[in-house]
């Protein structure tokens, strides 16, 4: 007995001890600086906004006699552990930000939560966030230094206040972009799975505040099956309501608002406006990320405007790259630099890319790096040749039946199952094309954009084409790496002497190294659905079209007509 009564008071002093350590073994676990001082938490803040809302938010303070920098983290999806899975990562991070000297706020954005008014994706963030920043000032902790942090739409909120707040010393936009109109348009088709799953989110969060954890393992499943039916049913403009049980109103007027040119999304380019953004900005992304072309035309834009953003890529989907370890360092160490005056954290190169394959991290002085762009041409027999087809005549031809539409497996969709997969199932579909290179004798590795020239023709002048690279394992396994859609109507495209037409489809960016023993292949079809809403095959407004058409598609692959994969080389 008094054997059992020793090793209980043990083991629970070990206990005791271990959570005393918990964040110290937990920086070092992760490979943090090790924490600074203790953080006090002031809950339920109340912050005022210009017409009278006011916001809720918790201050994460460290123990300072001196005003110190602060962060600023504004989110739809809960601000601590008390409302979601999501609002405990928030509490975690504010905690690791607090303990290494900053004063952190997680604030609940307008309609979310604890804060008042009505949500409205976007539209009030501006106004909101300068608002915040205006109280932050007024506040005897605060030395007058602010960054911000946040993945996805909590970047979005960023953005939307880079170009208008001077206190802003450093933003760190994770898996996000400034342009709102590619990120639910790309190419120029509407992103319904994006759409439905957000909606659907939120739906979720709000039902489960009150037992989110005994909730959270079964909630994508259930959002899953609940918005089924709004993939499946037409017209698209009515899928909020097969899919949520109600309308919602700014679904809706997206779909009314198609065009890049429209001025909803002329006014939100404007304000954002990358020429006048003062703060650095580090940019994260994902190369399986639904955000991830636009994320790359911000740092174009903000190269073009004379800065000097830092960019890191990683292996992520939009969901494993939320939060990933590797961005937390970076971050602190970005926050270090342009609110501490660090300098000696900032690495020496602005590029850091996750080369997939090799499974290695690689810095660069710029994106894309230098790469020779390379051809991999289609020919008959489902092969992919590094020399020009020599047939005199060849076709590839499906069917694209709008009614069973070729579904999106992995990639870049916003889902948790997105990612890298396995494409036997879909290639062996009736509507799939695939063209397959012999095995490589050498590693071979691409960095950058890639492209697919492609002549074509359909029964019908309304259509979709999607190509997919993927990288086959000696074993068969046949994993996807990036893919791209382009929609095709009249003048779409270079039409040739024949009646054909050449396209060019943008297969967005990707680092990879398809190792000696491996292969390329080449997936074209006509869908990716719900990823990229599926072309109905007709004329009609993408938002109100009921009917559908089949369509014979047929890709030409021979001396007359070379269609290609356009590979960015950098070795091998």
């Amino acid at each position: 007995m008094k054997r059992l009564l020793g090793l209980t008071v043990f083991v629970g002093v070990v206990i005791a001890a271990l959570f005393r350590l918990r964040r110290l073994l937990l920086a070092l676990i992760i490979r943090l600086r090790p924490p600074r001082t203790k953080v006090q938490i002031t809950r339920g803040v109340r912050i005022p906004m210009r017409d009278g809302v006011t916001l809720a938010a918790d201050h994460y303070a460290p123990q300072s006699s001196t005003p110190l920098p602060a962060i600023l983290i504004r989110s739809p999806y809960g601000r601590g552990a008390g409302s979601s899975g999501f609002g405990l990562l928030m509490a975690f991070i504010a905690h690791v930000f607090a303990e290494r000297g900053y004063h952190v706020i997680v604030q609940d954005v307008r309609g979310r939560f604890d804060s008042g008014g009505k949500f409205i994706p976007y539209f009030n963030e501006q106004r909101d966030g300068l608002d915040t920043l205006a109280w932050l000032e007024q506040q005897p902790w605060y030395n007058g230094a602010a960054g911000t942090w946040g993945a996805s739409y909590l970047g979005i909120v960023q953005w939307a206040l880079a170009a208008h707040a001077p206190q802003l010393k450093a933003i760190v936009p994770i898996v996000t972009s400034s342009n709102l109109h590619s990120v639910l348009y790309p190419d120029e088709t509407f992103d319904l799975g994006l759409a439905l799953r957000w909606l659907a989110l939120f739906q979720a969060l709000d039902r489960t505040r009150d037992y989110w954890p005994v909730a959270t393992p079964f909630m994508f499943p259930l959002v899953e099956r609940q918005i089924a039916p709004g993939f499946r049913d037409l017209p698209v403009a009515q899928a909020d309501q097969l899919a949520l049980g109600k309308p919602v109103a700014y679904y809706r007027e997206w779909l009314m608002h198609p065009s890049a040119d429209d001025p909803l999304w002329q006014h939100v380019t404007a304000e954002i406006d990358r020429e006048h953004i003062a703060p650095p900005a580090h940019l994260f992304g994902g190369w399986y990320d639904f955000f991830l072309r636009p994320m790359l035309d911000d740092y174009a834009g903000l190269k073009a405007a004379g800065k000097q953003p830092y960019l890191t890529i990683g292996p992520y989907h939009h969901f494993d790259g939320m939060l990933p370890i590797h961005g937390i360092r970076a971050a602190l160490d970005w926050f270090d630099v342009h609110l501490k005056g660090e300098t000696h954290k900032l690495r020496a190169k602005p590029v850091r890319l996750y080369v997939m394959g090799a499974n290695e991290w690689r810095d660069f002085d710029e994106w894309p790096p230098e790469a020779q762009e390379t051809p991999f041409f289609l020919a008959s027999e489902g092969r992919l040749l590094p020399v020009p087809s020599d047939d005199a005549y060849a076709v590839s031809r499906y069917t694209y039946d709008p009614a069973d539409p070729t579904p999106a497996l992995g990639g870049t969709q916003f889902s948790p199952l997105a990612g890298s997969k396995d494409n036997r199932r879909l290639e062996a579909r009736a509507d799939v094309l695939t063209f397959t290179g012999d095995v490589l004798p050498y590693d071979l590795e691409v960095i950058g954009a890639l492209r697919l020239r492609l002549y074509v023709a359909s029964s019908v002048e309304h259509t979709d084409f999607f190509a997919r690279l993927c990288d086959v394992h000696p074993d068969g396994r046949s994993m996807n790496i990036c893919d791209g859609l382009l929609r095709v109507a009249p003048g779409v495209g270079c039409e040739q002497p024949d009646g054909s037409r050449c396209i060019e489809i943008d297969m967005w960016a990707t680092a990879q190294r398809f190792k000696a023993g491996h292969r390329l292949r080449l997936q074209v079809s006509s869908a990716a659905h719900p990823r990229w809403t599926r072309h109905t095959n007709t004329a009609e407004p993408l938002a109100s079209a009921a009917q559908t058409r089949p369509a014979t598609q047929t890709v030409y692959h021979d001396q007359r007509h070379p269609s290609a994969l356009l590979l960015p080389v950098t070795a091998g």
